[in-house]
């Protein structure tokens, strides 16, 4: 399976460490350019930026629309593609579990990383890999699996409603989406909280800028209250409709020690 890494020009240090990775792993991989406030396509004054749950930060933006940028190529090449940030760290079973399901066909997302954060899973594995059905995330965009299906779900529900990735990833409900159990990947920040061998310090490129206020009143406020409280609602409905467990997914064990 092929593997797309999303980084900054600037983020030298972070593509050395994603390309170390892609190296001791022998994946086949290829360069995303991240999208930055700069560069960002629809600018940050466009409708669409601004129909989310809460204001947004420009850099949320611009991770967004680099993540539409790797759901186009996935759709173009019409394959699987194993999606990452370049922050994350990569468990040593990745590849075995890459192989198990390039193939499917009844699968349009696998989220593959843990976040601190409690997902809502179902309790059956698959057959095919050690994965449970996903019904409910609630944060991570830096590593997953995109079936093409799947991508093209993303990329329109982003164009309808631009948000946080990892937000639109978690509320594009009409997909098929699996959680890897344990999870095979985590970022580089909360590598220390989870025991996982940490090659690099890094810190949030989205907190680098400053988060902005929710409206106090106005149609703008009543527009994002509105959307918050209906959001927190369809994810409260989807927990008691398909009986899944709230559940926190464990990292995997064994995991390289990347040096460079």
């Amino acid at each position: 399976m092929k593997v797309l890494i999303i980084n900054m020009a600037t983020a030298t240090d972070r593509m050395a460490f994603m390309a170390a990775q892609m190296d001791h792993f022998g994946l086949d991989w290829a360069r995303i350019e991240a999208i930055t406030p700069d560069t960002l396509t629809p600018p940050a004054d466009d409708p669409v930026w601004h129909r989310w749950q809460r204001p947004l930060r420009v850099t949320e933006m611009a991770l967004c629309a680099s993540h539409m940028a790797a759901w186009r190529a996935v759709i173009a090449a019409d394959v699987p593609h194993l999606i990452l940030e370049d922050d994350a760290t990569l468990a040593a079973d990745l590849p075995a579990f890459l192989a198990g399901v390039a193939g499917l066909t009844d699968v349009d997302h696998i989220s593959l990383e843990t976040r601190g954060r409690k997902k809502v899973l179902g309790r059956v594995l698959h057959s095919a890999a050690p994965m449970l059905r996903l019904w409910q995330d609630r944060t991570g965009s830096a590593a997953y699996i995109a079936y093409p299906k799947g991508a093209k779900l993303m990329l329109d529900h982003a164009l309808r409603v631009g948000g946080p990735s990892d937000a639109i990833i978690s509320s594009t409900y009409g997909m098929r989406s699996y959680q890897a159990v344990p999870a095979l990947a985590v970022q580089l920040d909360i590598c220390a909280q989870y025991g996982v061998p940490q090659a690099l310090e890094t810190r949030s490129l989205i907190d680098a800028v400053e988060k902005p206020r929710l409206p106090v009143s106005g149609m703008a406020a009543l527009g994002f209250r509105t959307r918050r409280i209906w959001g927190q609602i369809v994810m409260g409905w989807r927990q008691l409709r398909y009986r899944g467990t709230r559940l926190h997914v464990a990292p995997a064990r064994d995991w390289p020690k990347i040096t460079l």
